[in-house]
């Protein structure tokens, strides 16, 4: 990927270059600020409180002018957001059908929400990141991360999941193809210790799918010792750990590392949207080279530190003018 002010550069590349292994190159590692002096940003949409049986009242997520394709994530996002929400009467696979030919796309769609559709009387959904797992010319894998509220009777429940919406650009714009929601697996009856520290830290922000991740035993210790090191410098909000990320590098054949819980992706820095215009490049740079000496060998992002350890430890293409890339070996 590369800076945001090349945006119109982006538009043209043929697709993502993160490898299976994934790219690298690196600097030396400037001086860690305290927790203290970290800035504030602002924050993804979050819902309003409820009371007693009631549902979080959500707010729609919308994209920035500043991305790449922003119809393509608005899209997934709208199909998400009604799929994932429901009045009193209106659930089930049938409604959801309605819900989703309402918005000109194939109702089959719906038979692939997976974990969207609990059994529950309502249902409401905040998204809280909409990120590329890859974005070509004509298609787009896009991965929308949220929390779901369910009601039944006059009990809420808190769930939440992550879903691969792939896409493909025709004359008339972009439509849906195919939902890829995550799976994270059952959860461990004992979480390891640093499982258990990282879910405890309030710097570091994990969406219900990466936490599900992390619980299932799933993700390699090189990951779990990188975020809580970073986290010790920055607040940071994780997208996407494991699952609901595409099993191939998009539109490669190459392993990703995510599926084999080898990588993590960081949507916010210190309260500040990788994607923001605003938010300083001398941040998500420091970020970056602060990752890579956690022992990531393949740090991806909106720009391209210079150096590295290997000739291409750092990496930027389209799909990560978005967010940071932190993949491991092993």
């Amino acid at each position: 990927m590369t800076r945001i002010s090349r945006r119109a550069a982006l538009l043209g590349a043929a697709g993502c270059v993160c490898g299976a292994a994934g790219c690298t190159e690196r600097s030396p590692r400037a001086a860690a600020r305290p927790r203290g002096t970290t800035r504030t940003g602002p924050a993804s949409p979050s819902p309003r409180p409820s009371h007693g049986g009631e549902l979080p009242r959500t707010t729609p997520w919308r994209p920035s002018a500043a991305e790449v394709t922003p119809a393509a994530k608005l899209r997934a996002v709208q199909l998400v957001e009604a799929l994932g929400a429901w009045r009193p009467g209106e659930s089930g696979t049938a409604a959801a059908r309605s819900r989703v030919s309402a918005l000109h796309l194939g109702p089959a769609l719906a038979d692939q929400a997976g974990p969207l559709l609990p059994t529950a009387d309502a249902a409401a959904v905040q998204v809280i990141d909409a990120q590329y797992g890859g974005i070509l010319a004509d298609s787009a894998s896009v991965l929308v991360v949220c929390r779901q509220w369910t009601r039944t009777g006059d009990r809420v429940s808190a769930v939440g999941t992550t879903v691969d919406v792939r896409l493909v650009r025709t004359a008339s714009g972009w439509t849906v193809t195919a939902l890829h929601p995550a799976h994270p697996g059952a959860a461990e009856p004992r979480p390891p210790s640093r499982v258990r520290q990282i879910l405890s830290d309030p710097h570091i922000e994990l969406p219900p799918a990466a936490r599900a991740d992390l619980l299932a035993g799933r993700v390699h210790d090189s990951v779990l010792a990188a975020m809580l090191r970073l986290a010790g410098t920055y607040r940071m909000s994780v997208s996407v750990v494991r699952s609901g990320h595409p099993l191939d590098v998009f539109g490669t054949r190459r392993p990703s590392d995510h599926p084999r819980g080898r990588a993590f992706d960081v949507w916010r820095i210190d309260g500040h949207p990788v994607v923001d215009p605003g938010t300083s490049r001398a941040l998500v740079e420091r970020f970056m080279r602060d990752a890579a000496s956690a022992g990531s060998y393949n740090v991806g992002g909106p720009l391209r530190p210079s150096g590295g350890a290997t000739a291409n430890q750092f990496f930027s293409d389209a799909t990560h003018h978005d967010h940071v890339h932190i993949g491991f070996r092993a």
